[in-house]
């Protein structure tokens, strides 16, 4: 049997794509069958996915492509219309089991809007990663005026505290040394089950009852939502690591109240000041839109503003991308070529955080998490090449601290461990 999996989009879908490989491949059937785990957060996402689906069907025919994820969801009709794809499955039923069991299983389309929970998943590690994501979140209660994902997950729902701390045990009993905490909405976690439970104390949780767990981060975030608990972890515990990604989107007040976030460019900047007091040298990357409706040059000023005065370091620019049924859809658009304009201005001054932030690097020893293909991870999470020597000494899954000599613009360049090292 043969199952291979292409995943676009966000990390959630990184890991439900190894938990649907897992279950494909226990069928006895011989099989030739590819897994397409889609992404709709921009309608290039899905241009995107189903080029590649017209690729594989050419590459490979005969073979059984499989389509799932939000741009199942949400842009049904596109994916069901293409020959090339055998059959839809819907996002509430891609990770159990049971679907992969029967050759034709319900797609569950739409069926993720009446979820109501959600499965820890139960795997040991990530095929070719030395990091594992575990999500503990799924689903959005937010109604952003750009976003279809809601529709594409459903309602938020928490893995029950317990489920998450017994899948991080399981991935450091076999190896693991880094954790992601991943969802769809992360700070949204656990009110569904407890009005008490919240990520800081699910992440206080799991450094406490996983001691040999290395490290620990969470990915994005929505700073507004971030809880007491979570900011006390920051200050006081070492192993969970000094990187935080935002949820920022603009740096407009009348743009962030359009776009209906729950949080302004005040708190977005006085955030970010109250994490550097509890944990200096934190690194912060951020999501921001480009050319939503209505923003006029003034407003996207302040959105590049906004890059210096959060400190921000490592940007994931989106062009302003209409999506179908949304409020910002109805709205006066931006001109397509002001959108990719302010893009790449967003982009440039990424760019220049970033070069600055290497350039403070260099001369530097820190502490790397060693990954495949010679590089590594900082715990800010910034990567770092290894010279030819220094990749054959340390294996991936190594910790070990490194000198850092210099960098591209891009990534950061070591050739050497410091004296005595912790080397493991």
């Amino acid at each position: 049997m043969s199952v291979e999996t292409l995943t676009f989009g966000c990390r959630l879908n990184t890991v439900e794509s190894e938990v649907m490989r897992d279950h494909a491949l226990e069928p006895s059937a011989e099989r030739d069958l590819v897994l397409v785990n889609t992404c709709a957060v921009t309608a290039e996402a899905g241009r995107q996915a189903r080029k590649a689906i017209r690729k594989l069907a050419r590459e490979r025919p005969g073979a059984e492509i499989v389509v799932t994820g939000c741009g199942a969801e949400i842009e049904t009709v596109a994916y069901a219309a293409m020959p090339e794809v055998t059959r839809l499955v819907g996002n509430a039923a891609k990770t159990r089991p049971e679907t992969w069991r029967d050759a034709t299983p319900a797609p569950g389309i739409g069926a993720v809007m009446q979820a109501r929970a959600t499965d820890g998943t139960r795997i040991t590690g990530m095929a070719g990663h030395t990091r594992a994501f575990v999500p503990v979140q799924n689903g959005c209660d937010h109604r952003c005026t750009f976003c279809v994902i809601p529709f594409g997950r459903g309602s938020s729902r928490s893995v029950p505290l317990a489920d998450a701390v017994a899948q991080v045990r399981r991935i450091v009993a076999h190896g693991g040394r880094e954790v992601v905490l991943t969802g769809v909405d992360l700070t949204a976690y656990g009110r569904d089950l407890d009005a008490d439970l919240t990520l800081g104390r699910l992440v206080k949780a799991i450094l406490s009852a996983v001691p040999d767990l290395a490290r620990l981060r969470i990915s994005s975030i929505d700073s507004v939502e971030a809880d007491g608990d979570l900011l006390d972890a920051f200050a006081t515990e070492a192993r969970l690591m000094p990187h935080l990604h935002l949820s920022l989107q603009a740096g407009d007040d009348v743009i962030l109240k359009r776009m209906k976030r729950r949080h302004t460019r005040s708190d977005a900047i006085r955030f970010c000041e109250d994490v550097r007091r509890l944990r200096p040298g934190t690194i912060f990357g951020a999501d921001l839109i480009a050319g939503f409706p209505t923003e006029t040059e003034a407003q996207f000023a302040r959105s590049l503003d906004l890059v210096a005065e959060c400190g921000l370091t490592h940007l994931h620019v989106f062009p302003y991308s209409p999506r179908p049924g949304t409020p910002a859809e109805r709205m006066p658009q931006v001109a397509g070529d002001v959108v990719r304009e302010r893009a790449a201005r967003l982009r440039a001054a990424g760019a220049s955080a970033l070069v600055r932030h290497l350039d403070g690097e260099v001369g530097q020893t820190r502490r790397i998490l060693v990954e495949r293909g010679g590089t590594g991870r900082t715990e800010a999470f910034t990567m770092v090449r290894l010279g030819d020597g220094l990749a054959e000494r340390l294996v991936p899954g190594a910790i070990a601290e490194v000198v850092i000599d210099g960098h591209d613009g891009r990534i950061l360049a070591a050739a050497q461990v410091a004296k005595n090292p912790p080397v493991g």
